[in-house]
């Protein structure tokens, strides 16, 4: 009848979310017109989606809920005594808290909570004794028969025994039978062969036995027997009920096999739609000709969804429980059997025209390297695991795999280039073809020689450059694949991930003790140092001072909240939100975006892509900066290890070795997924920290709580594509050109990068879908999607007479 909520999303708030309802307390016990209070407090939950469990806010937030638990005890007590009737104190919690403060997941201290009664009907415990387990599904029919309630109609858990005990047998018993009825019922409508469960059958006999007994009761029988009979009936109505229990609770997490069939036939035909489209996409004239129109205005296009919809139609009338593709509404429906129709006869005429040599242009000629091969192999396999929901929910192992082969395979490719093959185009480098004259801006009065410390990937001039000594080079080329295999090791230590495992300790635990900030302040501060090294050379002056600012103020910021310490900080300083400090770091990340802007839209107008790619770094500075501010401050090596893997990679191995657009869109991909596992994150919502959302907010604001969470949940991800659109677009500017055939190429080039931007964002946030429906539909969009970000990248390809050859 009485209410008072507040904003329960905005977890930087653990003080006044509880003092709002604590301060209705005094009021509301002295009253006698109520019969149910329920207090909800979510202090300690906003402190464990803060700073985990181990956190110094823990202990003061306990203490002050053991005062209002004693509050709440002797006001009853107090009543009890002036004749009131007997009360019910019930102290819970919905979930448990895992190591890293989130819930939501399927570890053990997700998912196990305290559960305690406290009534005078209780017998009463001289000692306290090791707790039983329940099921939390158990406490509503507990509840509701002990209140003099009905049970919830869905409800498939069974009462309590414990608190039974003190109630006479005849009452036992009845309660216990009308929960029996309840299940039941509810089995007769979830279980087609209901008849034939076992917990059924025990309920049947069980009924029959009670009859007995009853009739014997009300005849007036006290004998021994009479006693002996009802604790009999007592046991098979217990055991009767958790039969019957957990047989409802395994229909409730039954598959849905027609979703996960159709899920997987759409990332099958996606795969294969792809392997096959590439080679026209990467081949010289980068050629995107998949036949969609034609097989949208085909015969076989209709009778396909003609036969889906008569599939789909009897699926679902003949289907016996909730399907997810039979619950959606019809239009939804159509578009899934159009796009699955559109796929079969795509990929017909694909497979025909590769049947077909002879039809086909001989400057479509594809060969695999061992590369291509694994990079294909590797892609495909994990679409195909994706049919194991134990792959799914270890999917962290898949991509350490791959990462972990892949730069074996690198390490194998600088061998034989530069100690078997050694070609002559090795001894050449990009930057000998680059002519800083033909770069200049004519807008611009500056010197072009300075145009070598606004290109990324390149040395210190043009001429230091194609001098560089081609021996040290070709061994830093052969240090940088096992120099990754070492980061990539060192950045899994540090969260365990997925299901199985994810209780284990790991490196994170022990720099978030309190035993061990020292250390977890100077790592935080030397990965900070690191990244501004690896970022600014690339950026402009203002850029590069806005940076160094900024990341001091990411480590004041966690010196703020209490993770980190400066020398000089006292111990027990108490913790604040660190509001301040986070809205100066935003300041500068607003001006590195308003420089990034800037250049590009000043290379629109101008030929110059050197302001084009130092535009293109700024943005990616700016995005760093931000990742900086939202990661954890453990996690912070992490994003230093993907800078530094992405800068010697960058450098020593896909420049030099003269990959193609396909391969190294394909390797950032999967580094990128490493990446997001490396942070902590999983297939579980429980991974995901929403508290990042708030950082700097001092109320709850939706939409940039919701983008914040999105950035930090998917940082590695966006990263990796962001550097792969800076080294893309360098790698292919052209130049030595005219201006007619640059401004040609610009002109097509950065709107499909703002598309690229659009796909990259989309491609990492559908995994939010993934919660609400099942897997394989979300990585069909999720491949899709990556299908069209190298689909793009090939329409940008240079074409000849715009660019070098190797482009």
């Amino acid at each position: 009848m009485e209410s008072d909520g507040t904003s329960s999303f905005f977890v930087s708030d653990y003080t006044e979310v509880d003092n709002n309802v604590t301060r209705h307390l005094d009021h509301t016990l002295k009253r006698d017109d109520w019969d149910v209070l329920v207090l909800h407090y979510l202090g300690l939950d906003h402190i464990g989606h803060i700073s985990g469990p181990r956190s110094s806010l823990v202990q003061p937030k306990l203490l002050e809920m053991d005062d209002v638990f004693k509050k709440i005890h002797s006001s009853l007590i107090s009543k009890q005594t002036e004749g009131a009737l007997p009360y019910l104190l019930l102290l819970c919690g919905d979930h448990g808290m895992s190591d890293t403060g989130s819930h939501g997941g399927s570890s053990d201290p997700e998912v196990n909570t305290a559960l305690l009664l406290v009534s005078p009907t209780f017998k009463r415990k001289e000692a306290m004794e090791r707790p039983l387990e329940v099921e939390q599904v158990d406490l509503a029919p507990s509840l509701a028969l002990g209140l003099g309630l009905p049970v919830p109609q869905n409800s498939v858990g069974q009462v309590l025994p414990q608190i039974l005990d003190q109630l006479p047998l005849r009452d036992q018993l009845r309660l216990l039978h009308l929960n029996g009825h309840q299940l039941s019922r509810l089995l007769q409508d979830s279980v087609k062969e209901y008849q034939r469960d076992a917990g059924w059958e025990q309920f049947r006999v069980a009924e029959k036995a009670h009859g007995s007994w009853v009739r014997l009761y009300l005849e007036g029988n006290t004998s021994e027997v009479l006693q002996n009979m009802g604790q009999k009936v007592l046991k098979q109505y217990l055991q009767a009920l958790a039969s019957m229990s957990a047989a409802l609770s395994r229909q409730l997490g039954k598959y849905d096999m027609y979703s996960m069939v159709v899920g997987l036939s759409l990332v099958l035909q996606l795969v294969l739609v792809l392997v096959l489209s590439t080679p026209e996409c990467l081949s010289g004239a980068a050629l995107v000709d998949i036949p969609v129109g034609a097989s949208l205005l085909s015969l076989p296009f209709f009778l396909m969804c003609l036969l889906l919809g008569a599939v789909h139609v009897w699926l679902c009338t003949s289907a016996h429980g909730s399907c997810f593709l039979c619950v959606l509404p019809w239009s939804l429906v159509f578009c899934v059997i159009g796009l699955m129709g559109a796929l079969c006869c795509v990929t017909g005429a694909l497979l025909v025209r590769r049947l077909r040599p002879a039809q086909r242009p001989a400057k479509w000629s594809w060969t695999f390297s061992e590369l291509d091969l694994l990079l294909l192999c590797g892609t495909l396999g994990h679409a195909l695991l994706l049919g194991s929901s134990s792959f799914v929910e270890e999917e962290h192992q898949i991509w350490y795999f791959l990462v972990n082969t892949l730069c074996l395979a690198l390490f194998q490719d600088v061998c034989r280039r530069y100690f078997r093959e050694r070609p002559d185009s090795l001894e050449r480098y990009p930057e000998d073809s680059l002519d800083p004259a033909d770069l200049a801006d004519p807008a611009d009065p500056s010197d072009p020689s300075d145009l070598a410390e606004i290109l990324p990937w390149s040395g210190s001039s043009q001429k230091s450059s194609s001098r560089r000594d081609v021996s040290a080079e070709k061994w830093l080329a052969l240090a940088t694949p096992p120099f990754t295999l070492l980061c990539c090791r060192l950045l899994r230590a540090l969260n365990q991930t997925g299901v199985q495992w994810a209780h284990l300790p790991d490196l994170g635990h022990w720099l978030n003790s309190s035993e061990h900030k020292v250390v977890l302040s100077a790592v935080a501060a030397l990965c900070l140092l690191l990244i501004y090294l690896l970022v600014q050379r690339r950026c402009s002056f203002m850029s590069k001072v806005a940076l160094a600012l900024g990341l001091i103020g990411v480590y004041s910021y966690r010196a703020s909240i209490g993770n980190v310490s400066f020398p000089w900080q006292r111990a027990t300083r108490h913790a604040e939100k660190g509001t301040v400090e986070a809205r100066f770091v935003y300041v500068f990340v607003l001006g590195i975006l308003f420089s990034g802007t800037k250049d590009l839209l000043r290379s629109q107008f101008g030929p110059c892509p050197g302001l084009r790619s130092r535009g293109l770094w700024e943005v990616f500075a700016g995005l760093v900066l931000v990742v900086a501010l939202l990661s954890r401050a453990h996690n912070l090596p992490v994003l230093c290890g993907s800078l530094v893997i992405q800068a010697f990679m960058a450098q020593f191995v896909w420049s030099r070795l003269d990959y193609d657009a396909a391969q190294t869109t394909i390797m950032h991909l999967w580094f990128g997924h490493a990446s997001f596992y490396y942070q902590g994150n999983s297939n579980s919502i429980g991974t995901v920290d929403i508290s990042v959302g708030f950082v700097g907010l001092d109320s709850y604001v939706e939409g940039p709580a919701v983008i914040l969470t999105a950035l930090s949940t998917y940082a590695g991800p966006a990263l990796w594509g962001a550097h792969l659109l800076c080294y893309l677009s360098y790698n292919r500017s052209p130049v030595a050109v005219s201006h007619s055939s640059f401004c040609l190429a610009v002109l097509r080039s950065v709107p499909c990068s703002l598309f690229l931007v659009l796909i990259t964002v989309l491609r990492y946030h559908l995994f939010i879908w993934s919660v609400f429906s099942p897997k394989l539909l979300y990585e069909s969009l999720h491949l899709l999607l990556t299908a069209a970000m190298v689909l793009v990248y090939s329409a940008t390809e240079t074409r000849p007479g715009l660019g070098p050859s190797r482009d």
